[in-house]
């Protein structure tokens, strides 16, 4: 109980008796604990934190988490490769599809109706990075952010487009002011600002693993966490960002992690063949590399397209093979979509939003004592949406295969080991082979161990650097191609913090 005879119930005595009840009623009456030593703009904050909070939802996640040993495990019977995937083209007939869809693609950037969204709400703690995962200095020469090349190549497709494409970029509270500050000192990369929309995913409290007890991360806050690329709906709505949307006309949202630097952002592919195939949502799958590897694989389950989670996926599933040797289950999901807004409406009035996954993590917490706890093992529940549980809602789903070396080449962890081979220096290895094959495409001549670079704003596709490279052009050194010849040359993309110089075009 709150000792008030020291304390007082100020600032809002009736607002605090309401929470306080609320609390003892739901058995988290110790979130009050520290009451008497804080500040009155503390105790503001922290009701209003209380407030926040659906109580009722938050028990019925903790105890479908208590229960989640007594839940059916998936079986193989219940799931089954996707039947209809649009798989890269090996005969004539299907690459005049595939350019049949390049050219619906432009038509839809080229008409203002494309935008593109970025979930970027972590930060780069598995990096050994103390920021937004989105400033993560990622150019193989330059040291350019991840930010900057997505960025970059939103301005090209404008310009060739003859349309601005807006850039949507998802933050959470962890990185949200970092995150438009860095996009300020920049100046938004060349994007209009006004078409550079930020906007927050929402939050979830974490609860103690044992007790579904709130943890508290200071005697005047709760801890909480971002509920997933999933709140993307809700945070969209929240924000009024789907207004925006169909007031300017924009009727398609291309989506992409921020974590993946060789991602197409609005891909005129992928557009394309959403539109043709008319669907509300899309998305892109590559091969899994191999059966443990950590990644969503897209299946067929109950005459539907959903994506299974890597952790929810048994072991002896996950490595079954076909007659030819090749995973049974092979379609991993590298998190590239493309949503029809009017679906995004339809899921955002319905008003229940995704399901909430359970996770179970290592969390600091002030214990009864007062004192900060750090755990060395996972001792706390977070909640969290992903995004492909809107897959099964969807009336029509489009799933394209794309090249995996081209197009996915995540940047998840600082060391490379067995079970963790997504480094910084694998994706600019990747990053780095892919422009030596354009090079060569055009007929440069380039050694395997030379390291390159190709701004956006030079070239999106090889065939954008003829009349740039000429013919038996050699390359036998470290190379930057950048509009401003000033700016073609490198710095130490080692470096762990940002703010190092950043090449505009």
């Amino acid at each position: 109980m709150i000792d008030e005879s020291r304390s007082g119930v100020s600032p809002d005595e009736g607002a605090f008796r309401q929470v306080e009840a609320r609390l003892h009623r739901y058995g988290q009456g110790h979130v009050l604990r520290w009451w008497s030593e804080l500040g009155e703009e503390q105790r503001r904050s922290l009701l209003g934190q209380i407030q926040r909070i659906d109580f009722d939802q938050l028990l019925q996640l903790y105890k479908a988490y208590s229960r989640r040993g007594e839940t059916a495990s998936t079986a193989a019977d219940d799931v089954r490769p996707p039947s209809s995937i649009i798989g890269l083209p090996r005969g004539r007939s299907e690459q005049a599809e595939w350019d049949r869809a390049v050219r619906r693609g432009w038509e839809l950037l080229e008409a203002g109706r494309v935008a593109a969204v970025v979930v970027a709400g972590g930060q780069g703690t598995r990096l050994k990075f103390r920021h937004p995962k989105g400033l993560f200095p990622i150019g193989p020469v330059s040291g350019c952010s991840l930010f900057q090349l997505f960025a970059e190549q939103v301005l090209a497709r404008s310009r060739r487009a003859g349309r601005p494409i807006p850039y949507l970029i998802m933050t959470s509270e962890a990185t949200h002011e970092e995150t438009v500050q860095f996009f300020e000192s920049h100046d938004f990369f060349g994007l209009l600002r006004d078409n550079v929309r930020f906007f927050r995913q929402g939050q979830m409290p974490v609860v103690d693993a044992a007790t579904g007890r709130l943890l508290l991360e200071s005697k005047d806050r709760i801890a909480t966490s971002p509920d997933g690329h999933g709140g993307l709906i809700a945070a969209l709505a929240r924000s009024g960002l789907l207004d925006w949307l169909a007031q300017h006309g924009i009727d398609l949202l291309f989506y992409h992690h921020v974590d993946n630097p060789c991602v197409k952002v609005c891909d005129p592919t992928f557009l394309g063949f959403h539109a043709m195939h008319d669907a509300e949502m899309s998305l892109k799958v590559v091969e899994k590399a191999y059966p443990e590897e950590k990644m969503g694989v897209v299946v067929e389950r109950d005459g539907k397209t959903q994506i299974i989670e890597y952790i929810d996926l048994p072991p002896e599933m996950a490595g079954e093979r076909d007659d030819r040797g090749r995973l049974r289950l092979w379609a991993g999901s590298p998190g590239i979509h493309v949503f029809s807004r009017f679906f995004l409406e339809r899921l955002a009035r319905q008003g229940h939003g995704l399901p909430f996954h359970a996770a179970l993590k290592t969390v600091a917490y002030v214990d009864e004592r007062g004192r900060r706890v750090e755990p060395a093992e996972p001792n706390a529940v977070k909640f969290e949406r992903f995004i492909f549980d809107a897959l099964p809602l969807a009336e029509r789903v489009v799933v394209v295969e794309t090249d995996r070396g081209q197009e996915f080449h995540p940047i998840k962890n600082c060391k490379q080991d067995d079970t963790t081979p997504d480094t910084p220096e694998a994706a600019r290895e990747a990053l780095s082979t892919n422009w030596r094959r354009w090079l060569l495409a055009v007929g440069a001549q380039c050694e395997d161990v030379v390291t390159v670079e190709i701004s956006p704003l030079v070239a999106l596709e090889p065939e954008d650097l003829r009349g740039i490279v000429q013919p038996g052009a050699t390359c036998s050194e470290a190379l930057l191609l950048r509009p401003d010849p000033a700016e073609c040359r490198g710095f130490d993309h080692r470096s762990s913090e940002p703010g190092g110089r950043q090449g505009r075009g």
